[in-house]
C-alpha cells in the first residue's frame, strides 16, 4: 500500500521538473494519484483500412504500407515535410510541420510502416497530418490485438515531452511496480454476486485493455466501486445521526396548526403540499432530528409548508428560525409570512445586517423570554448573540448557498440540535440528488398551486426585436411591469453580449416618459435594495438587470422577462430568471432573444425552454449538457471529481450500488462482520476525504 503514496518525481522518467509540471496541470503528485489518472477514450487498433476505404469524416484511420517519394517543400514559416503512403488499394499523402529532419532520417524505403492519423480533406485530395508512424516487426504484431489508451493532456506538458504516448509510458512503468500495493476493498460475497474481475486485474485493463470485453469488465468494477463507496458513506452518514442525533418530538398537532389551515390558509393546498407536510410531520414525531431537503419549482409553495411546519413546532412549545442568502428575499419572507399571520397571535421578527443596534437589542431579548416565536433573517441569525429560549425547527432557503461551518452553527442554538428544513428552487435531476443528498431524506414539490398560469416562452432572433419591444409597450399599457436580463454589465471587447449599459440607453429611448430602474452586481447593496423596491412596489415599469433578480425579487405584476443573448446563459439559470415572472394570476410571458448564429448545444438549451416549464426535466437536460460540476458550480464540485464514473451515463449502476450499500448497512451497520473486512478498510481510507460540503452540518 505505501508504494501508491511515493512521490510521483521518484518514478522512473518523472524526475523533479515533470513533477512539478505534473502537479500543477493534472493534480498528480503520487504513485497513486498516476495510478486513477484514467484514459478517456481508446483507439482501436484491431481494425486496419484500405486506403480506397477512408474518407475525411472518419475520426482515426490505421493503415499498412510503403513510404515513399519523401519531399521537403515550402521554407521557414510553411516549410512542411511530405510523403507518398500507399497500399495495393491507393496512395494519399502524409505531411510533417515540426521534427521533420528526425523524421526525413527514420524512414526506411520499401519497409512496412503501420500509419496511424486523422484523414483530412485538403484541395480535394485525402491526407494526414503528423501520423504515428510504426515499422510493422514481431513487436508490432504483439500490440495488434490491444485498444491504445488515451490520456488528456495539456500544451505545457506537451511542450516538456509528456504527450498521451508519455503518460501511457509513465503509466506502463508504473503498474508493476504497484500492483501488489492494490487491496481488495469488497467483499468476495459481493464480487461473487456482481460476476467482478479482481481489482489488480480491472486496474491493469483499465489502462491497457487486451480487447473490449476486458475494457468494459475493468470500467464496471472500477465504476461500481466508487458509486458503492460514495452511496456508503452518505446513508452511514444518516444512519449514525438519526442514532446518536436524538431530536425534539413533536407530536402534537394544535391550536395554531389547526386554526391556519382551517381559517388562514389563502388556497388550497396541492396534493404534493399535502405529501411533503405528512413527511415533515412523520419526521418530526420521531425522536430522532430531522433533515430534509425540500426542492420545489419558483411558485411551488415551498414557503407556505415551511411555515405550516413552524406552526407546528409553536404548537408544541418551539421557537423556529427560517435563514435566507440575501436581505431582499429575507424582508420578502418577512412580508409574506407577516401577511398570511396578520391575525393570528404570533410574534415574528425580522433581522438582518442593516437592523440599528437599538433595535437588535430588542429582538435579542424577545427572543431570550421567549416572545418571539418566528425569527426571519440573514447570516446575522448565526451571531453569538442571537440565542433562542428554545429553538425547535430551522428552515434554510436556497440552502447551496450558505457554507457547511455556517449551517453547523444553527445547530448549537440548543442543547439538541433543531429539526432542519433545506428549501431550494434549484431542481437536482434525481441522480445527483442521490449523490449529493443521500444523506438527507428528499421531498419534491411537483405541482403548481390552482389558477397558476404556465409561463408562455417564446424564442426570438434579432429580427423579432422590434415585435418583442411593441409587445413590452402593449403590456405596459394593461398595466403589467417588465425585466430585461443581459449577461454583461459592460461592453467586451471579446464577447458579442448585448451589454447592459448600452441596452439601458436604448430602453429610455424606446419607451420615453416610462420610469425605468437598473440593478447590476457592481452597485452598493443599499442602491440595489432600493432599486427592487421601486419596482417591487409599482414605481417603475421595467427593470434593465443582469443576473443579480435571479433569486430574491417576487413582484406579481411583472408579466414579462426577455433574456437578452439567451444563448449565453445556462439551462438552469435561464429557468430560474424565467420564474421572476407568472407570480400573478395574469399571463406571463419569457421571451428568449438569441443572435442569428447559435451553437448545437445553445439550440438545444433554447429549445427546452420553449418546451417545458418543467424545472426537473430541464435540470435532466443540464445535467446532460453540463455534466455535475458545472452543475452545482465549481465551489460545491469537490465530492462530484468522479474519477472515472459518469452521473448520467452510469444512473443504472449508481441506483444498483445505493440499493447494495443498504442492504449491507442494514445487516452489517457498524461493518465489523468478517466478511466485510476489507469494505471498512476501504472506508475508513476514503471517509475523511469526501462529501463534507453536501452535510447539513
Amino acid at each position: 500500500m505505501q508504494e501508491l503514496f511515493n512521490s510521483i518525481e521518484y518514478l522512473k522518467g518523472v524526475g523533479p521538473k515533470r513533477a512539478e509540471l505534473l502537479r500543477k496541470e493534472l493534480g498528480i503528485h503520487t504513485f497513486g494519484d498516476l495510478l486513477h489518472y484514467f484514459p478517456f477514450r481508446y483507439v482501436d487498433k484491431t481494425k486496419f483500412y484500405k486506403i480506397s476505404e477512408i474518407n475525411s469524416d472518419l475520426p482515426y484511420v490505421q493503415l499498412v504500407g510503403h513510404i515513399n517519394n519523401l519531399q521537403e517543400l515550402g521554407a521557414k514559416h510553411s516549410k512542411r515535410l511530405t510523403a507518398k503512403f500507399q497500399d495495393e488499394n491507393g496512395a494519399i499523402e502524409l505531411v510533417w510541420f515540426k521534427g521533420t529532419k528526425w523524421i526525413k532520417d527514420s524512414i526506411k524505403a520499401n519497409k512496412k510502416y503501420v500509419v496511424f492519423g486523422k484523414p483530412n480533406l485538403y484541395n480535394g485530395k485525402i491526407n494526414i497530418v503528423h501520423p504515428e508512424l510504426e515499422s510493422i516487426d514481431e513487436k508490432h504484431q504483439t500490440k495488434l490485438n490491444k485498444l491504445q489508451p488515451i490520456y488528456s493532456t495539456t500544451e505545457s506538458l506537451s511542450n516538456k515531452g509528456l504527450t498521451n504516448k508519455a503518460i501511457g509510458k509513465l503509466t506502463s512503468v508504473l503498474l508493476p511496480q504497484v500492483i501488489n500495493s492494490i487491496k481488495e476493498n469488497l467483499s468476495s460475497e459481493l464480487i461473487q454476486k456482481l460476476n467482478l474481475i479482481p481489482r489488480r486485474e480491472a486496474y491493469t485493463n483499465i489502462h491497457f485493455p487486451t480487447n473490449t470485453k476486458t475494457l468494459q469488465q475493468a470500467q464496471y468494477r472500477l465504476k461500481f466501486e466508487e458509486l458503492f463507496f460514495i452511496q456508503l458513506q452518505l446513508i452511514r452518514m444518516k444512519i449514525v445521526r438519526q442514532q446518536k442525533l436524538k431530536g425534539f418530538t413533536l407530536s402534537q398537532i394544535g391550536e395554531h396548526f389547526n386554526n391556519f389551515f382551517h381559517n388562514h390558509l389563502p388556497f388550497e393546498l396541492t396534493n404534493a403540499q399535502k405529501r411533503v407536510l405528512k413527511e415533515i410531520r412523520h419526521d418530526c414525531a420521531k425522536e430522532s432530528q430531522m433533515n430534509r431537503l425540500l426542492q420545489g419549482d419558483v411558485g411551488s409553495g415551498k414557503t407556505l409548508v415551511a411555515l405550516m411546519s413552524i406552526l407546528m413546532a409553536i404548537d408544541n412549545g418551539f421557537q423556529s428560525c427560517l435563514m435566507a442568502p440575501t436581505e431582499i428575499l429575507a424582508q420578502q419572507h418577512f412580508e409574506t409570512i407577516s401577511n398570511l399571520l396578520s391575525e393570528m397571535p404570533i410574534k415574528i421578527s425580522l433581522l438582518t445586517g442593516s437592523v440599528k443596534k437599538s433595535q437588535r437589542t430588542i429582538i435579542h431579548e424577545a427572543l431570550e423570554n421567549g416572545e418571539t416565536h418566528i425569527l426571519i433573517g440573514t447570516h446575522a441569525l448565526l451571531e453569538d448573540k442571537v440565542k433562542f429560549k428554545n429553538l425547535g425547527f430551522v428552515v434554510i432557503d436556497e440552502q447551496h448557498r450558505f457554507g457547511v461551518a455556517q449551517r453547523a452553527k444553527m445547530w448549537l442554538k440548543n442543547s439538541n440540535p433543531p429539526h432542519v428544513l433545506v428549501m431550494t428552487a434549484t431542481p437536482i435531476p434525481r441522480t445527483l440528488a442521490m449523490t449529493l443528498y443521500g444523506d438527507l431524506d428528499v421531498s419534491i414539490i411537483d405541482e403548481l398551486p390552482p389558477g397558476r398560469k404556465a409561463i408562455n416562452t417564446i424564442w426570438k432572433s434579432e429580427s423579432g426585436r422590434l415585435a418583442m419591444l411593441g409587445f413590452i409597450q402593449k403590456e405596459i399599457e394593461k398595466g403589467r411591469q417588465a425585466y430585461i436580463v443581459y449577461p454583461l454589465i459592460n461592453e467586451s471587447e471579446t464577447l458579442d453580449y448585448k451589454d447592459l449599459m448600452d441596452g439601458y440607453e436604448s430602453i429610455c429611448r424606446t419607451f420615453k416618459g416610462k420610469q425605468i430602474s437598473i440593478v447590476h452586481g457592481q452597485m452598493k447593496s443599499e442602491d440595489k435594495d432600493f432599486e427592487m423596491s421601486r419596482f417591487a412596489k409599482g414605481e417603475t415599469q421595467i427593470m434593465i438587470a443582469t443576473t443579480v433578480i435571479e433569486v430574491g425579487v417576487n413582484v406579481p405584476n411583472a408579466s414579462i422577462i426577455v433574456i437578452e443573448s439567451a444563448e449565453r446563459f445556462g439551462l438552469s439559470q435561464l429557468h430560474q430568471l424565467r420564474g421572476r415572472v407568472g407570480r400573478g394570476a395574469e399571463q406571463s410571458y419569457c421571451i428568449l432573444m438569441s443572435g442569428n448564429k447559435i451553437s448545437t448545444e445553445g439550440q438545444e438549451r433554447l429549445k427546452t425552454m420553449v418546451r417545458t416549464t418543467d424545472g426537473f426535466e430541464i435540470a435532466e437536460v443540464d445535467l446532460k449538457l453540463r455534466g455535475p460540476g458545472d452543475l452545482m458550480g465549481t465551489q460545491q464540485s469537490g465530492m462530484l471529481e468522479l474519477k472515472i464514473a459518469d452521473l448520467m451515463k452510469d444512473n443504472a449502476i449508481l441506483q444498483y450500488a445505493r440499493q447494495l450499500a443498504l442492504t449491507l448497512l442494514e445487516e452489517d451497520p457498524e461493518l465489523k462482520l468478517p466478511k466485510n473486512k476489507a469494505i471498512l478498510g476501504h472506508y475508513k481510507e476514503i471517509s475523511n476525504k469526501q462529501l463534507e460540503w453536501s452535510r447539513i452540518s
